[in-house]
């Protein structure tokens, strides 16, 4: 099954150029990328071939291209537009492309939760990844951000961050429009169109994607078992990631279910007493509630020491060339990746 078509229109060539490439980088967009320059071709191309959502520039617009048969019309506004286009959502175009890409995906979400159309994803398979231990201050969160942005120089990757209180907005260096909790809502009103809702919250760093983790405790505390397996499992089977890695905290219920989802579990450990002593009430009680074979994909590892310097901003975007990159790199050797 073929993707479907995401057209860029925009008279300004090196901005269309520009953002087709940062699309092609981009390897969970779930359309196939085609840019134009000019509205003739344009027009030429979309009579041999359906357009599922079009970005085009608001100079661009015009009737021939209104009586197209699109699935969705986003303008790409300079700030101000001609009145006869206000029936279209629109993104402003002088922004980060990042930011531009995640607006027009939650237009298309929006609309398309009304409309649903099917979502075809060329993929082989979903690596779940989970990284979790039972003991404390282990580096455990920058393990996983670690291997995310390791794994997303080669893969389409998403990291999902299921803490109680995860400090993403200080860490980050600012606030999120959208997060878990929203996607959450989302999978609780069984949306049919989760994936496409799920595309327009996703933050990156260092092409490692993101969905902003929650504010509230209670929305990790209070999120049931059935609603966080639906979840994975819609990313698995419906979205353009290749891998999805779980950060888990202490804060949901069924862990052992969580972890069993899992292809490979990363679980960081120390040596003191007091974590062997927790590490063995872990996988006695693994035991004892029969879910062993969690045991049998679960590897140990020992994260060296890292201390970030600067700005808590830039801590997660420097762990990429940092010792614990190295540490982490060489785990996936040995693993096989």
């Amino acid at each position: 099954m073929k993707k479907n078509i995401f057209a860029v229109c925009d008279l300004e060539v090196d901005y269309a150029l520009n953002f087709m490439d940062y699309l092609n980088q981009k390897k969970n967009i779930p359309f196939e990328i085609q840019a134009f320059t000019t509205v003739e071709s344009l027009i030429a191309y979309g009579k041999k071939t359906h357009i599922e959502l079009l970005l085009i520039s608001g100079k661009a617009m015009c009737r021939q291209i209104r009586e197209m048969d699109i699935g969705k019309i986003v303008i790409l506004s300079e700030g101000v537009h001609p009145p006869e286009l206000d029936q279209y959502p629109s993104v402003y175009k002088y922004q980060s492309s990042s930011e531009v890409i995640r607006e027009v995906m939650a237009c298309y979400g929006a609309e398309k939760a009304v409309e649903p159309v099917p979502f075809p994803v060329l993929k082989k398979t979903t690596e779940i990844y989970g990284v979790y231990s039972p003991i404390g201050r282990c580096l455990k969160t920058s393990f996983a951000l670690t291997l995310g942005q390791v794994l997303a120089r080669e893969k389409a990757v998403l990291y999902l961050n299921l803490e109680e209180y995860s400090g993403f907005d200080e860490l980050m260096g600012k606030s999120f429009a959208h997060n878990l909790s929203d996607l959450l809502y989302y999978v609780r009103q069984d949306n049919q169109n989760l994936i496409h809702r799920m595309n327009g919250m996703v933050e990156t760093v260092n092409n490692l994607d993101y969905i902003p983790p929650v504010q509230t405790p209670g929305d990790i505390r209070g999120t049931c078992w059935r609603d966080w397996e639906r979840l994975i499992q819609e990313i698995a089977a419906h979205s353009s990631y290749e891998v999805l890695i779980l950060d888990m905290g202490s804060g949901i219920d069924d862990t052992f279910q969580m972890l069993d989802m899992c292809t490979r579990i990363y679980m960081p450990v120390l040596t003191d007493v007091v974590s062997v002593s927790k590490l063995a009430q872990f996988e006695n009680l693994i035991r004892i509630w029969d879910f062993s074979q969690i045991l049998a994909k679960t590897v140990r590892v020992r994260p060296p020491f890292h201390m970030g310097n600067g700005p808590a901003e830039n801590y997660v975007e420097g762990l990429l060339w940092s010792e614990l990159g190295d540490y982490v790199r060489e785990v996936l050797r040995k693993d096989g990746e």
